[in-house]
């Protein structure tokens, strides 16, 4: 009996005096990679491995495709389709029908998801407007360019934008104006290198719908002809205008035409004498903004 509970005993107590060594785990590691790469790190080569290759091909990757390339790593390999718009609206901000891509230095249009009622890209480094920038973007309704390296816009770039309503492209370096579409109610090219022979005798007499035309800081010789009756505001201020003619606003032949909507005229900042021009104004509600003196 005693031996009985002597080998018991040493049965009990022989693991507390002599402990097994703990498990060691097995390091953690993820599809090949040491654990020093976190999993932020791996998604964003996975992203900019997959975006190279997005932008050589000249396709795009689907929302549900980047869902897969931030979780499951079994399915990165799905082809891309052409219908979807993750790049840019991972290096713009897109939101239902507006793409904010302003200050990140592009220097091009990106491409646009196809229902894009507003693109702002104000403040980058874009050169050059291509026709086919906007060749399948047909919901364009505002485009604003603002401030960037504009030198040169290709024949037709804005032809198919029937829709579009305001554009501009202030602070940049056009020596000539595009064809501009015929809905437009505003257009800003303000403080460019424009001049007179860079603006057609009909630029703006189809354009039954426009209101606000800003030219100002530019190099024009004279008031663009044409000017719509739609206009309610024009800016001209700052350029090297040095005449005017009766029929710059007025029609010389009808002493009975008032322009009614005409709300604003600002001429100052140009080598002219307004005061020698007095019926040039005849049929204005206001005098222009400008030196008379």
């Amino acid at each position: 009996m005693e031996t009985l509970q002597a080998a018991f005993l040493l049965f009990v107590f022989v693991p507390l005096v002599n402990p097994a060594p703990p498990l060691q785990q097995e390091p953690f590691q993820f599809d090949g990679y040491d654990t020093d790469v976190s999993m932020e790190s791996l998604i964003q080569q996975d992203y900019e491995i997959q975006s190279k290759d997005i932008i050589k091909d000249g396709t795009n990757v689907s929302l549900d495709t980047s869902l897969r390339l931030q979780g499951d790593d079994s399915q990165l390999d799905v082809p891309t389709t052409k219908d979807t718009n993750l790049p840019t609206c991972l290096l713009c901000v897109c939101l239902s029908g507006s793409v904010y891509c302003e200050e990140i230095d592009i220097e091009a249009v990106p491409p646009l998801p196809k229902e894009t009622a507003y693109l702002y890209a104000r403040f980058n480094k874009i050169k050059r407007i291509a026709a086919s920038d906007f060749a399948d973007i047909t919901t364009l309704r505002r485009i604003d360019f603002s401030g960037n390296r504009i030198e040169e816009i290709e024949d037709g770039a804005f032809s198919k934008l029937l829709l579009l309503e305001e554009l501009s492209l202030a602070e940049n370096r056009l020596i000539k104006l595009p064809v501009l579409p015929p809905k437009l109610t505003t257009f800003n090219a303000n403080q460019n290198r424009i001049k007179s022979r860079g603006i057609k005798a009909n630029a703006f007499k189809k354009l039954t719908n426009l209101a606000y035309l800003y030219l100002g800081h530019n190099a024009l010789e004279s008031v663009p002809l044409n000017l719509p009756e739609s206009l309610r505001i024009l800016h001209l201020q700052y350029n090297n205008i040095t005449t005017i003619t009766d029929d710059t606003f007025c029609k010389s032949n009808n002493t009975r035409y008032i322009r009614t909507r005409m709300d604003e005229i600002r001429m100052e900042g140009n080598p002219i004498v307004l005061a020698k021009h007095v019926n040039a104004f005849s049929c204005l509600r206001m005098l222009p903004v400008g030196t008379y003196y």
